[in-house]
């Protein structure tokens, strides 16, 4: 039994050995034969390919800087309102400051401004003249220059003439007069340059810039300037 079976598997084996060459293909007994020739189109040519160099990596460029923004976002706002300080401007005569005062009710706000009356005192002079001619006066300068006497011209109405000292009051003029007398003057006396001038006198006590420049387009204001309180 034994050997009829290991006959059976020898000629399986002889069977099968004759299939796959192809001995029995006269017989239509033959393994089926598989062309594939795309794939053979397909297969990697060793002697075609070339070795490529690698690209250089461009070079590494430097950090520009940002836009100077937060610089300026940074610098602190101008100040532009600016602190506020005491102005005024005249002397303003009765008709004058009727109209300024109307107009700046209609544009300012009721106590940043006000408009009150004053009073500029008269102006005294310690004079000397009027000398009939230049001769004669430039003869009086010489005489005073060799004394070593301030002077100057007296101006205005009252050339030809000299002023050995402008005063505020009468009494101050003459105070100065008995001095001169002393030191041998003897042709000077107290006359009154100007006398007081009364008006009236704009005064903003907390004017911004703002406020002045609005207050400076105004035509009544005319040609007067606004300038510090502290300033006479």
């Amino acid at each position: 039994m034994l050997r009829l079976a290991v006959f059976i598997l020898l000629l399986a084996n002889a069977g099968y050995f004759a299939w796959s060459q192809g001995v029995l293909a006269n017989l239509g007994w033959a393994p089926q034969q598989h062309s594939e020739p795309e794939r053979l189109q397909q297969q990697l040519r060793p002697e075609a390919l070339q070795l490529l160099q690698p690209a250089a990596e461009p070079a590494p460029t430097a950090p520009q800087p940002e836009p100077a923004q937060a610089t300026a976002a940074a610098a602190p706002a101008a100040d532009t309102a600016g602190p506020a300080q005491c102005l005024q401007a005249g002397i303003y005569d009765e008709d004058q400051s009727d109209a300024l005062r109307r107009a700046l009710a209609l544009q300012l706000p009721d106590g940043s401004w006000n408009i009150t009356p004053t009073t500029t005192p008269g102006r005294w002079m310690v004079y000397m003249g009027k000398f009939a001619d230049s001769q004669a006066l430039e003869k009086k300068r010489a005489e005073l220059r060799v004394r070593k006497l301030d002077h100057d011209r007296a101006g205005g109405a009252l050339e030809p003439g000299l002023s050995l000292g402008r005063f505020s009051s009468e009494e101050a003029a003459t105070r100065e007069l008995t001095q001169l007398v002393r030191q041998g003057v003897r042709s000077a006396r107290v006359v009154q340059e100007r006398p007081d001038k009364h008006g009236f006198v704009l005064r903003l006590p907390a004017a911004t810039p703002a406020l002045r420049q609005q207050v400076e387009a105004l035509p009544m204001l005319g040609d007067k300037r606004l300038r510090s309180c502290n300033t006479s």
